[in-house]
């Protein structure tokens, strides 16, 4: 794996927003084309087959944290526990998820899991591959997440309740809109019905007990790009309590992985696994060269690294209320001054494709650039 500088597009700010990324460019630029990072088959071999094998052991520490009520862990709150396991006995399917992994040329290391609202979908689907077909259109690109959406979304067709499929983000996030679009998009491609809908707007009607779009029409299946653990703090939630039959895409099971509390119960079932970093609540942690993560966080913040008690590094935040887990650090090596992580995306159970962002700082946050990548011997 190397970066290779390279020239940008002229007018490459409107190639990117003909294609619906209008978030290309906010206080500081988030989409970088001045470089791309380049990898071999055999390296994306090794990726692939590590994304696969994480998502197997994933699914089955979600089975230990259920079967040994873990949840105290997790902070999870006493009333969404049912809820959860309901959705979990009843395999509630879902449709993707993003690993983020450290990659030192030799081994690859899991970082965390996105597995619930995971953004950057669009960009690596969609954006990076018209970048590919415009500058090396002969080069090949580790990148099936388009097609993989859409067969997975036909795949799903059979597993919905009767009625459109709704699409739901908060009201004000261009970000979170693209990437519902684009999923929105991928099951029109697939022949589903399909509606949009704010999260702001999703009404109850007291005489049929049901959930309705701005039409009065009722919810039966939403995918929703909005966090579990904010759901359960909602005023609502008691009413989605007596709604278990809506198909919630993703379901709430994911509440389980996509907490950072997964990252030791991982270490605890599969300590021998090439892919993964010691890691341990912070009550039980014996590392003295380690990663200061909240359980529940986004883009970095709230992170410490730490070494030999000193903190190195750290980023600032509103997030570690719910506690911290502790994970051993792993080098990644720079390239020409940038740190890069590896975004896998688990499509429909298969690994589907890569995006990179690479940040000047040790921790990715919400100011890293994504970079594009191609494949090449």
């Amino acid at each position: 794996m190397k970066r290779v500088s390279i020239t940008a597009r002229n007018n490459w700010q409107a190639a990117v927003e003909q294609l619906g990324f209008g978030f290309h460019t906010d206080d500081v630029p988030y989409w970088k084309e001045d470089a791309y990072y380049q990898l071999s088959s055999a390296e994306i071999a090794e990726l692939e087959k590590a994304t696969k094998e994480l998502w197997r052991m994933c699914l089955i520490a979600v089975q230990h944290v259920i079967d040994h009520k873990l949840y105290p862990l997790f902070s999870i709150p006493e009333q969404a526990i049912k809820y959860i396991e309901h959705s979990w006995e009843a395999d509630e399917p879902s449709i993707y998820g993003r690993f983020d992994l450290g990659y030192n040329g030799s081994e690859i290391k899991l970082f965390e899991f996105n597995a619930d609202t995971p953004t950057s979908l669009f960009e690596a689907g969609i954006v990076q591959w018209f970048w590919l077909q415009d500058y090396e259109k002969s080069a090949d690109q580790f990148n099936l997440i388009h097609e993989q959406l859409i067969a997975y979304w036909k795949h799903l067709q059979p597993y919905l309740h009767d009625g459109p499929l709704h699409f739901a983000c908060i009201k004000g996030s261009l970000e979170d809109l693209t990437t519902v679009e684009y999923l929105r998009d991928c099951a029109i491609q697939a022949g589903l019905d399909t509606r949009l809908i704010f999260m702001d707007d999703i009404g109850w009607d007291d005489a049929s007990g049901t959930f309705v779009d701005m039409e009065d029409q009722t919810i039966r299946n939403i995918f929703k790009l909005y966090p579990w653990e904010w759901m359960v703090e909602e005023p609502f939630f008691e009413k989605l309590l007596l709604k278990t039959d809506i198909r919630w895409i993703e379901p709430a099971w994911k509440m389980i992985l996509s907490n950072k509390a997964i990252l030791p119960i991982l270490w605890e079932l599969f300590p021998e696994s090439p892919y993964l970093l010691e890691a341990y609540t912070e009550a039980e942690n014996t590392l003295t060269n380690y990663v200061r993560k909240p359980i529940l966080s986004r883009e970095g913040a709230n992170i410490q690294i730490i070494r030999n008690g000193y903190v190195e590094a750290q980023t600032k935040g509103e997030y570690g209320a719910e506690g911290f887990i502790c994970q051993a650090h792993f080098d990644v090596p720079k390239y020409t001054g940038k740190t890069a992580v590896i975004g896998s995306w688990v499509i429909g159970q298969e690994a589907a494709g890569i995006g990179i962002r690479e940040s000047s700082g040790v921790i990715t946050e919400n100011t890293s650039n994504f970079i594009p990548h191609l494949i090449k011997n």
